[in-house]
This record gives C-alpha cells, structure tokens and sequence, in this order.
C-alpha cells in the first residue's frame, strides 16, 4: 500500500498552541481512498495446472464421454476459455452407478470403518497439502476473490473431511443402541457457488459411512471437483468409490432418475429442488435438499453498531452474495436506522471490487454470463417498484462479469426484491420498530434458511432466536461455518440437514 495522498493540511492543537497535521480519519468516516492507494497483489498462477480437457471420472480412472462432446468452462473475471470437460450423458451416468455398485459390493464393503476412516483422513491431508492449487483454480474457475478461495473454502473443506474421517470407527457412539449400515450408492448434485467446500460437505459423511458415490458438480465450475477426482487417484481409494460425471442438468437428471441410485443429496435452486422431490416421489430413494434463501439480518438498537456493519458486509457481499444462506434482507431499529445505513454506505465505499486473483479484491466477478443477466435483471425490478439504490462507487474492469454492492432502500415486504432470491452483492433494508414486528418481517418470507440477530441482551437473542423459522440463527455474527454444526432449512429451503452429528443420519439406515 503505497501512501501517494497523504494530506499535509495543518490544524491548531489547543493544548499548547502549536500545529499538527490533521488525521486522514479526522472526521471519523471510513475514507481510506481518499489517503491511501492500494497497490496490485495479483497471486501467481505458478504450478498450478489446469489440463486442457478433461474427462469423466468413472472406476479409478479418467474416460471420455460416451457421445464425444465437451462443454467449456468459462473465466468469468476474463470471459475466456479455462478448460474443456466432458458432457454426461445416460450411458455416462449408468457406467459411474455400476462401478460404484461394483466398488460397494466389493472392496469397500470389505474394509474395517477403522481403515475407511484412514483414506477419509488421507483425502483431509492432501486437500490441505494441494491448498495453493486449488484455491487458485477455484477463483480462476468460478471468479471468487483469492482470499476467501484461500482463507475459507479450502480449509473448512478439508476441515469436514478430518471431522467425518474421525466418526468413520465410532458410528456405535453416534447411534447408541443401533446398528448403523450404509445406504448404498449415492447421487450428488452440488452447485457452483462453493464448487470443493460442497463436494466436501456431501462426500465426506458418505465416504465415512461405507457408501459409494456418483457426483455431479456445476457445470460452470467443474476444475475443483475433478482435482478432488485426482486426489481419490493419488490416494489409493478404491477403484469406483468415488465417480465424479461432469455435464449441465441433464446429466444430474440421469443421476436422480437411476433406478441403482439409493440416496440423492441436492444443493441448488429451490425449483430444481421440487423438481427432483417431484420425480423422486413414490420411490424409496432417501434424500436431502439444501435449497434457495433469504435470510434476515435484524439489528436491534442495543447492537454494537460497527461490529453489526461488518457483519452486514460479511453477510450480503460475501462470494458476491453467491451464498443461500446470505443476509440479504437487513432489518434495523427506527431508533439507529438512519445512522446505521450511513455508515454502511461509508462502509460500502472501502470494498474494492475487481481482478479476483489481486489479494486486495473484496468482491470478485460474478460466477457467469447468466447469473450476471439475472442480477441486473433484479436491480431494474428494484428500481421499477420504487425503492431507492445505492451502489459504490468503484470502477468496474473493462472485461468480465461484476456488479458493484447494492443496497436497496424503501423497500416493503411486497417487493419481488424483497421477496425473491438473488443470489448477488444486493442488500433490502426495512425498518422496525419491536422484537415482535421484526420476527413477523424476518417469518414473511417462503424461505426459512438463516437468519442473523444482533443485540447486547441475551435473552433477547435467545427469544428472537426461537420465533425465527431459520435452520440456522446467527447471534452477533453471520456466515460462520464449523464441519461440526448442522446446518440446513425450514419451508422452501429445503429437507434434512448436514454437518455435523446430523449429517450422518442422511447416509446410514438403522437397525
């Protein structure tokens, strides 16, 4: 950070009479702009090999795709072509069920849960020795900021396969009195949100119970999935126990209509989630849906205002508001409304929005051409129905999909903003006046995923905490994660729960 600004005004010091230079905060706003210049901290691209096509991973080994065809994957922060993937059709996705109802019957079944409990740890360990690498791709793959690719979704990826590597041998403890025994073969969907970190949330528990595995990721973010594919490889994980088929929705149809198929687990959309719940309906597949979100942030006069204005920023501009469980609705007391959205606004103007590789980037490029049509889409909406936008005001680059922090003001509970998911940097705030008024504003909403509250009284958290109809409630905080907490919703949010002790139930059937 280079100090190409510094002012050289001088004030009066009272005290004794002399001069000083005036402080570049001397007005208390967060103003760093206008002092300081953030100079380029752009991560390298060294030793980090993203092959230029890649295949199927099915029984232990990567194939081609029966039909030959191949989807590209896109650098949303350049719009250029990063890699080429294999696109899964049904003969693609029948050979993965079969060579992981091969590797079940087989091999994987055979083993002791002390010794599956050791390829999980064995995963763990090289996820966190391949950290650099998969970072990097994950940013260059779905237009993250480096430092959260670095700092959050690689480590706590790794951290969830440690966690269920370790409850591998003691299934007797986490179910006493019951005999735990794997569901069989598992489909999985994930989303390109959180490409590894989802991966790691829906694996990991499988591997640990005696399960096999056919996974789909997102088809903008494939890299990260295929990586983990090669680390099965290198770890000496049983040839078809984890299959990893690449394709658009298509293929995770194949996936959720297979008739071998014992258990599906969904992160996505809450109308692809009905979807599958609809097709799944009459059949004794398990499954588990984590779906679409709008959670409400409510900040109570007694908060610490600053802490609840970063929170607010972690909550909404996070992964570019990429987050299902984002705060994307802000609910604030009359009483500090007004001081609360001004420095929020100040806040606001800090985050630096660019190059997601550039380790001082807050907010990256939205994730693809699509998501960033419907963002825009949501912020005429916004406009059209009246209420009052607030964006930064940083440069945007020249190439690539970025939106700027978005905050909507003067909004009500009918507004589509208000009430539909927008997966991006947008923020609604609403005013309220009681505990009682807030919890009914936070309830008005067909989601039921998180929820953050924000006050110096326990017993308020606590009170506010229970009439939320969140699956997850964040006191004094917001998007904290730990492998050992459930975590999952209520309403159109979705079915069932993982992480945790909780995220064993989905992958076992007790007897």
């Amino acid at each position: 950070m280079s100090d190409s600004k510094q002012s050289t005004e001088k004030v009066k010091d009272s005290s004794n009479g002399t001069t000083k230079p005036s402080s570049p905060n001397a007005d208390l706003k967060l103003d760093f702009s206008s002092f300081w210049d953030y100079s380029s901290a752009p991560e390298s691209r060294d030793k980090v090999d993203i092959q230029e096509k890649y295949g199927h991973f099915i029984g232990g080994e990567f194939i081609d795709p029966a039909k030959g065809r191949y989807m590209k994957s896109i650098n949303p922060a350049t719009e250029e072509v990063l890699t080429e993937f294999a696109e899964g059709t049904t003969e693609d996705v029948d050979k993965a069920v079969k060579a992981a109802r091969k590797a079940f019957n087989g091999p994987w079944s055979k083993l002791s849960a002390k010794e599956r409990g050791k390829y999980v740890f064995r995963i763990a360990r090289m996820i966190q020795e391949r950290s650099r690498d998969l970072a990097i791709t994950e940013t260059l793959d779905g237009g993250k900021p480096i430092r959260e690719s670095r700092d959050v979704d690689v480590p706590i990826a790794a951290a969830h396969f440690f966690y269920y590597a370790g409850w591998a041998d003691k299934l007797d403890y986490a179910f006493p009195g019951r005999k735990a025994e794997p569901v069989g073969v598992c489909g999985q969907i994930i989303p390109w949100n959180f490409p590894l970190l989802m991966l790691a949330w829906k694996i990991a528990p499988a591997l640990a119970t005696g399960n096999t595995v056919v996974l789909k990721p997102a088809e903008t973010t494939p890299v990260t999935a295929l990586k983990f594919a090669q680390i099965c490889y290198d770890a000496g994980l049983p040839d078809g126990v984890v299959n990893i088929v690449t394709g658009a929705g298509q293929t995770g149809a194949a996936i959720v209509d297979h008739e071998d198929v014992d258990k599906i687990a969904f992160t996505g959309s809450t109308n692809v989630g009905k979807i599958i719940q609809k097709s799944l309906a009459g059949t004794d597949k398990k499954f588990t849906l984590e779906l679409g979100g709008k959670g409400a942030n409510i900040i109570f006069e007694d908060a610490s205002i600053d802490q609840a204005i970063e929170g607010v920023i972690n909550a909404i501009f996070f992964n570019q508001g990429h987050v299902c469980c984002a705060g994307s609705r802000l609910l604030v007391q009359e009483g500090i409304s007004d001081q609360f959205v001004q420095k929020l606004k100040d806040r606001m103007e800090t985050l630096i929005v660019g190059d997601p590789m550039d380790k001082n980037t807050d907010i990256g490029a939205i994730n693809s051409k699509e998501q960033y049509e419907r963002i825009n889409e949501y912020l005429e909406i916004g406009a059209n129905e009246g209420a009052q936008m607030y964006q930064n005001s940083s440069n945007l680059p020249e190439n690539g999909y970025f939106c700027k922090p978005t905050i909507f003001t003067d909004v009500s509970q009918s507004n589509r903003i208000v009430q539909e998911e927008i997966f991006g940097p947008v923020l609604t705030i609403q005013t309220f006046r009681t505990p009682g008024e807030a919890i009914e504003k936070a309830n008005n909403t067909p989601y039921g995923l998180s929820s953050g509250i924000w006050t110096d009284k326990g017993s308020k958290i606590f009170k506010v905490g229970q009439e939320t109809r969140s699956g997850v409630v964040w006191s004094n905080t917001f998007n904290k994660f730990d492998p050992t907490s459930p975590f999952g919703g209520y309403k159109e949010s979705g079915v069932g729960r993982e992480g945790g002790l909780h995220g064993l139930y989905p992958y076992v059937n007790l007897v």
